[in-house]
């Protein structure tokens, strides 16, 4: 079969048969060219008086336009009338009508009205996008929404010396810029690593109280999986995920062992030291009788970063219960996770006890029989040497009257 032929495209024809052609692209071109004309001329006008860098409103507040930034702004090709609709003529009136973000951006406006931000007259649009006539497109890396900017940006705020303490907020900056996410970001200048906007949002940003924002608790593993996706997967098929998933309200999330802002390398010598007391918080009884170990001891006494901690043998976020055959602590998989500190580990070298509780005899008979022996020995070896102690004290007393004594009679 041949191809099939396209009809030919359906031609207007005159009276005298011949093709209508439209002026109707010539116009629209000769419109936009004169609209052009029209802005910039206007634009023009408007800065012989705003280009002057001094030039100041009632209030002191400074009201120059530098003509050259404006243009090169997402606002430039459209002219100051498009913003200043009221007006008209020159000279304008000394109070002109204030300019409304929201007659353009209504969506944006919208979801700033339901966040934090709008629980306060301290945030107007510029107080992020910069001033109006210098807002640059966030692929730009001249704007303050640009990624690398994100954290200065919202730390003129969020910062030591910002609105912190005027506001009750906690200043998050500082320890944002010295996290792994701020070094990232500001030192490797890696675009893709988390700023303020990729966990709290842009416009919409709620409070971590409120179940629809991304950091409230429940939400904070699937926020955190936006970048971390094969993590957030180990997360929720592990005990803690699903602990969550059930509604557990105590089920650690990463916040609990990472923290929000000040997120270290896991590999860091603090956050290994740091590790058995984040853990411990739930799991006092375990962390007791670690406590008790050659592991905890070894850590305590010598320092040693590589001391065996909880999520050594458990897991960091894939964390599951001894009954799973998946779990390290399986016993089929005990050999090889003993393995990766105790080259040459066998069965009998796992049959050690981690966790054995010295105070438990249902659990540990023997070890509590061992230590109630050693107790016992103890206290009758200090109660023995401590009467034979007071008892050579009194003999040594008398004998040293006794020894006096005579010698006075002597001498008399």
């Amino acid at each position: 079969m041949g191809l099939k032929k396209l009809p030919e495209p359906v031609k207007q024809l005159n009276w005298a048969g011949r093709e209508i052609r439209r002026p109707l692209p010539v116009l629209g071109a000769v419109f936009l060219f004169a609209l052009t004309i029209t802005v910039a001329r206007a634009q023009t006008d408007c800065l012989m008086c705003h280009s002057d860098k001094t030039m100041q409103d009632s209030k002191g507040h400074s009201i120059a336009v530098d003509g050259k930034t404006f243009d090169a702004s997402v606002h430039g090709a459209l002219g100051c009338s498009a913003c200043h609709a009221d007006i008209k003529e020159y000279p304008h009136p000394e109070h002109v009508t204030k300019v409304e973000c929201k007659s353009c951006h209504a969506d944006q406006a919208a979801a700033l009205q339901g966040s934090v931000h709008a629980e306060s007259k301290d945030h107007p649009c510029t107080s992020c996008h910069g001033d109006a006539h210098s807002i640059f497109p966030k692929t730009d890396v001249r704007s303050t929404v640009y990624p690398l900017n994100i954290p200065n940006t919202c730390g003129k705020c969020h910062g030591t010396n910002g609105m912190a303490a005027k506001h009750g907020l906690k200043s998050t900056f500082p320890s944002y810029m010295d996290s792994i996410h701020g070094f990232a970001l500001s030192q490797e200048g890696l675009l893709v690593a988390a700023n303020c906007q990729s966990c709290h949002g842009s416009h919409h940003i709620l409070s971590s109280k409120n179940p629809a924002s991304p950091t409230y608790r429940t939400n904070i593993p699937k926020t955190c999986g936006t970048c971390h996706a094969k993590i957030e997967m180990k997360y929720d098929a592990g005990a803690h995920g699903h602990g969550l998933a059930k509604g557990d309200k105590k089920a650690p999330v990463c916040t609990d062992c990472h923290t929000a802002h000040a997120i270290v390398q896991p590999t860091e010598s603090n956050f290994r030291a740091n590790t058995t007391p984040l853990c411990g918080g739930c799991h006092e009884e375990k962390l007791s009788t670690y406590h008790d170990t050659f592991h905890s001891q070894l850590g305590l006494l010598g320092g040693y970063v590589q001391t065996a901690r909880c999520w050594d043998c458990h897991g960091a976020h894939d964390v599951l219960p001894a009954s799973d055959p998946k779990s390290m602590i399986a016993p089929a998989n005990l050999v090889t996770t003993c393995s990766k500190c105790h080259a040459g580990a066998n069965a009998r070298f796992v049959k050690y006890q981690p966790h054995a509780d010295a105070y438990n005899f249902k659990q540990n008979p023997a070890l509590y029989l061992i230590r109630m022996f050693m107790n016992v020995l103890l206290i009758s070896v200090l109660t023995f040497f401590l009467i034979h102690t007071i008892l050579w004290i009194v003999r040594s007393r008398r004998e040293h009257m006794k020894r006096n004594g005579a010698n006075g009679g002597n001498h008399g």
